[in-house]
């Protein structure tokens, strides 16, 4: 199923986040740039492990724009981090986890 916010472009896929990063920091670090209506790390199903990316869903496409330039190549928790726009092979890989 293909999600509609994916195809408007305001759902966002990170990665390389701190394994300690949980969904509350993960939303509070996209905030400032509009209305995050999610934010959700992906876990290791058996393990319960952050794997180390997320996604994060914002109100409008401006919005997650605006995140993504300001994000992308930041560096949060020591690492580097990147944004870009999710896709369906991103999703795919959401949903086999």
């Amino acid at each position: 199923m293909i999600n509609k916010d994916t195809i408007l472009g305001t759902q966002l896929f990170v990665h390389r986040l701190s394994f300690f990063t949980n969904h509350q920091e993960l939303k509070t670090l996209f905030a400032p740039f509009g209305v995050v209506k999610e934010a959700r790390l992906i876990r290791d199903p058996k393990t319960q492990r952050p794997k180390g990316f997320g996604f994060v869903t914002f109100e409008t496409e401006a919005e997650a724009q605006k995140a993504l330039k300001a994000m992308n190549g930041r560096i949060v928790r020591g690492r580097l981090i990147f944004v870009e726009y999710a896709n369906d092979k991103s999703q795919k890989t959401d949903a086999d986890s």
